[in-house]
């Protein structure tokens, strides 16, 4: 299967889904872990996975929705526009009036931090 049909728009994606918001950059077990266990708590059918928009992000948004796609547990993947634009984030919870949503950028930010002092200290030794 072509992971990357899990790419949808906004008119595509199911009402009443769990909608997981996050960067999505540089996927690692411990999110993947995490999206499982919001998997197993909702009891909505499908999960979401909701890539916002990261001028900070080491990969693209095309290339971070993809990885989402590539994961089991997630049924579909939107890429969020950014703020004040048709298909912004309260726009699409608006439209889909997900069951739970779920955000997920702090936890995201903080492990990407964690893997670039990792990464330094080890070019340092």
């Amino acid at each position: 299967m072509d992971t990357r049909s899990k790419i949808v728009t906004a008119a595509e994606a199911p009402r009443g889904a769990v909608l997981a918001v996050g960067s999505f950059d540089m996927l690692g077990a411990e999110q993947v872990r995490e999206l499982q266990q919001i998997r197993e708590r909702h009891p909505a059918p499908q999960l979401i996975a909701a890539v916002l928009p990261d001028p900070d992000a080491v990969l693209g948004v095309q290339a971070r929705a993809e990885m989402a796609a590539a994961l089991r547990m997630v049924d579909y993947v939107l890429i969020v526009e950014p703020a004040g634009r048709p298909g912004d984030l309260d726009g699409l919870v608006d439209r889909l009036q997900p069951a739970a949503l779920v955000r997920l950028q702090e936890n995201g930010t903080r492990r990407l931090r964690r893997l670039i002092e990792d990464v330094q200290h080890g070019q340092t030794r």
